[in-house]
Parts: structure tokens; C-alpha cells; sequence
């Protein structure tokens, strides 16, 4: 979610993190016990190739780069104890690869100058720790450090398929990098950051935002041959019990402005407009809210991913607007679905305005003809 009480701030020193690859060992050594990782790690892939993601975790990183150099081992940390299958990243904030004026690659990180260069370092050292070393990761990036995402799937569930676009039809990115479809042999995982709704009815905010969540439902009626788990900054607050002060967010304005449709009014994520889509879509599109499957009951320490500054206004006001939805078909396979920040003093959240949210499913059965089923009827 986009912060109106601040601008982003700008990258400062580019400061590599303390990685434990980096050692004082000989060259030699570091490359035999990297093959030697390696092996393990394959063998390890080997064992497991037949099955699935059970473990998700969704996560609007407020810029990457900042987060790798800046939270990096206390994030990685975090990774190890949960040990996710699938991480969704939004908010990577890292331009795609392409020369000024040339066309750009948004699966490719920009490495065309010297600072582009040495931020690319920062991160492919950071993912070459053991942590991060077991998967693979996908990239969509904007033409400029905005928006983005990165879906980051152990090695050992190779997708069959992975997509950028809504439409199946064409190959390109979605514009600024939104989106990242990975399909498995049951199921589809889709990424998203979706655009914030802005505070008034022009063609970057209110309009955008309309055209958006109609290409999404569209999308989702007509994906029905898998189940799918949609997750990432979905930008938008459901219900009351999904934000912290439901007063305060419905009366928001932005330097006095009042939309003329009544329904568009309050904080871009809590309008009347923008929750009625929303709903619509989980309707039709047969999806459940894992969190909210699970935790009936509001909760003003836990039960909110995103949470304002802790200096002015925003103080104390939360938001839950970071998701992991399942269609229905797979709704007697949640587990556990949890919110791994909590208190307006942003415990959890490593160095983002949001913190990271998980989501465990049981694992799929395996019928006769060994073909997964994952809503055994």
C-alpha cells in the first residue's frame, strides 16, 4: 500500500549485507563446499519431486533492495523458521533490465551502469546464502524502481508453467511488474500487487483501479480449470473488522477532496466501491479468505498487516489489506493462516509498512491413478 503520510524514501549507501557466503577461506574451498551444498541440495530436490507447495508466504517488502540492506539476516531468519515453499514478494522497487531508451526485460534485474550494477550484486549475493540457495525466483519488474514483484519457489516443485499477464493470450509483463502466475500440477499460485485506489477519480487512481479489479474477476471466472491461491498486496480492506479505526478510514480525505460518488469517498483501500468489487469477486469467484476462514474474531494486535507510521496521524491505524485467498476446493485443506506482525510499533514487519503473512495447506491426496486430488469428493 502506498504511504500518504511520507515520501519513499531514497536509496542511501549501498552498504552489502553480512553475508555468512562471504568468508575469509580460501577460493577453493569456498567453491568445493558450494558444490558440495549444491548436491546435497539436489539430492534433497530428488527426494521430494513429486510433491507440492504446502507452505506460502506473502510479503510487500517496501522496496527489496532497503530490505536486503537493511533487514537481511533478521529476515532470513524469519524464512528459516517458517521454511516456506512459495514466497510472494510485492513492492520489489527494482528496475528491469534495458539501457535508457532501449527496450527493457522486466525478468531481469538493470545492470546496465555502475549503480545498477552494484545494487544487482547486493541481491545475488543475498539469495546466494543457504537460505535463499534452494529456489528459484521470477522477477517482474517496472521500467523504474516502482512497484514489481518476485515469486520465489523452492527448487524441489519446479512449476509447470510460469505467466506475467491476465491475459494467457499474450506473453508480456503486466504493466509495472503486478503480476506472476505459477502453475503446478493442481493448482495455480498468482502474485499480485495490485494499484492503489488514489484518492480521486482520474485515470492513474479511481479509473485504474475500476479497470483493474474488472480484468482480475474477469481472469479468475475463466481460470477455473485448477484451483487457485491468489495472494500478495491486494490494496484493499474487506470489511470493518479489517481495519483497526473504521471511522477514521471512511472519513479520510486528501487536502479536503470529496469524490462525487459517495461510495468512492475514504481511505483509497476502505472506499464502499472498491470493498464491493472485492466481494464480488470472492462470490463468483468462489474464493475464501484463508485468515479471515480461520480468525472470526477481530484482533488489534495481530490481526492487521499493514500499519501506519508510527510519528503523525497514521499512528495506531491499521489495515489488513495483505491476503491469501483459496478457492473453494481447497478451503478443507487450510491449516494455518497467520500474520507474523503485530503493535503500532511495527514488531515483525523488517523494515516494511507491512509484515509478512503465511498460509499452510494439507498436503494433496494421491489417488489411484497417482493423479493429485485436492477436494476428494
Amino acid at each position: 500500500m502506498k504511504r500518504f503520510f511520507q515520501p519513499v524514501q531514497k536509496d542511501a549507501s549501498f552498504k552489502k549485507p553480512n553475508l555468512s557466503s562471504s568468508s575469509s577461506s580460501s577460493a577453493d574451498d569456498g567453491e568445493t563446499k558450494t558444490a558440495t551444498a549444491t548436491l546435497i541440495e539436489e539430492d534433497e530436490d530428488n527426494k521430494t519431486q513429486k510433491k507440492q507447495p504446502t507452505k506460502f508466504l506473502t510479503w510487500n517488502a517496501n522496496s527489496f533492495l532497503l530490505r536486503v540492506k537493511n533487514n537481511w539476516p533478521e529476515f532470513t531468519k524469519f524464512i528459516d523458521a517458517i521454511d516456506p515453499d512459495v514466497i510472494a514478494i510485492q513492492e520489489v522497487r527494482m528496475p528491469a533490465a534495458g539501457a535508457k531508451g532501449a527496450p527493457k526485460n522486466p525478468s531481469e534485474l538493470k545492470d546496465d551502469n555502475n549503480s545498477s550494477r552494484e545494487e544487482k550484486l547486493i541481491i545475488t549475493r543475498a539469495l546466494s546464502v543457504p537460505t535463499f540457495r534452494k529456489y528459484n525466483v521470477w522477477w517482474s519488474l517496472s521500467d523504474s524502481k516502482y512497484a514489481g514483484t518476485a515469486l520465489f519457489v523452492k527448487k524441489c516443485f519446479p512449476p509447470k508453467k510460469v505467466s506475467f499477464n491476465l491475459d494467457s493470450s499474450v506473453s508480456k509483463h503486466e504493466a509495472d511488474g503486478r503480476v506472476i502466475i505459477a502453475e503446478f500440477e493442481s493448482f495455480r499460485i498468482m502474485n499480485t500487487y495490485v494499484p492503489n485506489n488514489g484518492w480521486k477519480d482520474e485515470e492513474t487512481a479511481f479509473q485504474r483501479r475500476r479497470k483493474w479489479d474488472k480484468r482480475m474477476k474477469e481472469f479468475i471466472l475463466k481460470s477455473t480449470d485448477k484451483p487457485l491461491i491468489w495472494c500478495g498486496d491486494l490494496n484493499v480492506s474487506h470489511e470493518e473488522i479489517d481495519v483497526s479505526h473504521p471511522d477514521f478510514f471512511q472519513s479520510a480525505k486528501l487536502n479536503g477532496y470529496i469524490p462525487p460518488n459517495k461510495e468512492d469517498c475514504g481511505q483509497p483501500g476502505f472506499t464502499l466501491s472498491e470493498r464491493k468489487r472485492f466481494g464480488s469477486i470472492l462470490k463468483e469467484g468462489k474464493l475464501i479468505d484463508a485468515y479471515r476462514f480461520l480468525h472470526k474474531e477481530k484482533d488489534m494486535e495481530r490481526g492487521f498487516s499493514w500499519s501506519g507510521h508510527p510519528i503523525g496521524k497514521y499512528r495506531g491505524k491499521r489495515m489488513r489489506i495483505d491476503y491469501l485467498l483459496v478457492s473453494e476446493k481447497l478451503m478443507d485443506k487450510i491449516v494455518k493462516c497467520e500474520m507474523h506482525g503485530q503493535g503500532i510499533e511495527l514488531e515483525g514487519f523488517y523494515g516494511s509498512d507491512h509484515c509478512p503473512v503465511s498460509l499452510e495447506l494439507a498436503e494433496p491426496t494421491i489417488d489411484a491413478n497417482h493423479s493429485l486430488d485436492v477436494n476428494p469428493e
